[in-house]
């Protein structure tokens, strides 16, 4: 397959607006992403013609609700290349997946016990096992970030040691664009006996991601930045992982038996989901993947750093801009600090041109103290964004420029 975004774009129903009277132009699918004509109306279809409650009902409705939403399950365990589809946890969210293995697994550590996470973490990955530490005693650990915007390997190595429980980092920063090495660092953390946890967010949506090459014992991502509907998200873990696992939480589905004296629980993954599912949102999130399907990811990815390449061309020479993050091989996030300017000013200007991009701390305080900021502006790219949109960010930050100097 070869990659054609004009054709991408024709897909992206709201692409064709207008803001502030000029053709959109949207850079903030890392905060989360527009949605093909595919999810749109998958969802509208099951609405109009075929939803019900799965798992409980024996009627045709419940059984084709029921067996559309497992189908969700299985493209999503096709595209991780999970083992099973028993090892896919479907939650509202990476954000809740990342809470259902802390607080579950939280609960057998002690005192003294260390999570070790790193600088560049979205909040989703630092303020779930500070909960750890608030209310049982455990230590976090954070491994560092170089200039450049990757880990400190030497670091995070020396960080290892007999009571590290849990290795929790993000695959691809959400502010910075760094590709982490994740196997390696599965790899050391195993070597260690922690396990390990990745914030997928970012990553699947970029790269193909293989759980079983990568060795994780939990992987978390969201279906609204996968081009799926917002209320989805998936947590993958290892078999053996979710069966020690107790219940996140308590409802209907997640039982065995429920008598006035005792409780059973069901097996994962159904374990994990207590109460009425988001079972519109998964079949949306299937129709996502099923269209990314008829993408050439590696094409894709290649054309999503023609784009960001072409800001930075665009931009050489600019030194009243600063790019934050250099790492090697990055994907295509380019945050960046304006000299004498706020990052929201740059947005709310960059706005009246049609430019959309993020400004703020991006959920990322440790990491924007790292490097000295209290925010910044962040132009992420996604398929459907054209060398033109790129050419169009280039101009539109030069305007803002004026407003500064």
């Amino acid at each position: 397959m070869t990659f054609d975004v004009s054709k991408v774009r024709a897909d992206f129903p709201i692409l064709q607006r207008q803001v502030n009277g000029k053709p959109l132009v949207y850079l903030d699918s890392a905060a989360s992403a527009q949605k093909p004509r595919a999810v749109i109306s998958a969802m509208t279809q099951a609405m109009e013609t075929s939803y019900a409650n799965v798992h409980r009902g024996i009627h045709t409705l419940a059984n084709e609700t029921t067996e559309a939403y497992e189908k969700a399950r299985e493209n999503v365990g096709r595209l991780i290349n999970a083992p099973s589809v028993g090892e896919v946890v479907f939650t509202k969210g990476a954000t809740e997946a990342i809470n259902l293995v802390a607080s579950s697994f939280g609960q057998a550590l002690q005192a003294g016990d260390e999570i070790i996470v790193s600088e560049m973490e979205h909040h989703a990955n630092i303020v779930p096992w500070h909960f750890l530490r608030e209310r049982k005693g455990v230590a976090l650990r954070f491994i560092p970030v170089t200039d450049a915007g990757e880990l400190d390997l030497a670091a995070y190595r020396a960080l290892l040691g007999p009571k590290t429980r849990m290795v929790a980092v993000s695959h691809m920063s959400n502010v910075l664009g760094t590709i982490n090495p994740v196997a390696e660092i599965i790899a050391d953390a195993h070597a260690a006996g922690a396990l390990t946890l990745i914030d997928g967010a970012q990553a699947v949506v970029h790269s193909q991601v293989d759980v079983q090459a990568l060795d994780a014992d939990f992987y978390a991502f969201s279906g609204h930045k996968l081009y799926g509907p917002t209320g989805i998200g998936v947590l993958y873990g290892k078999a053996d992982q979710l069966a020690r696992l107790p219940p996140y939480q308590g409802g209907g589905e997640m039982i065995g038996v429920v008598t006035k004296d005792l409780i059973t629980y069901a097996d994962p993954p159904h374990r994990f989901e207590a109460g009425t599912p988001p079972i519109l949102e998964a079949i949306g999130l299937s129709a996502a993947i099923e269209w990314l399907g008829t993408v050439d990811r590696a094409a894709g990815a290649a054309h999503e750093h023609a784009v960001y390449e072409r800001v930075k061309q665009g931009l050489n020479g600019a030194n009243w801009i600063t790019e934050i993050g250099q790492a090697p091989g990055k994907g295509a996030i380019f945050s960046f600090a304006m000299e004498g300017a706020h990052a929201h000013d740059i947005a709310q200007i960059l706005d009246r041109y049609g430019v959309a991009v993020r400004a703020g701390t991006h959920c990322a305080e440790p990491l924007m103290r790292r490097f000295g900021l209290t925010s910044s502006a962040r132009a992420s790219f996604a398929l459907y964004n054209s060398l033109e949109e790129a050419d169009s960010l280039v101009e539109a930050l030069h305007k803002t420029r004026t407003f500064f100097s």
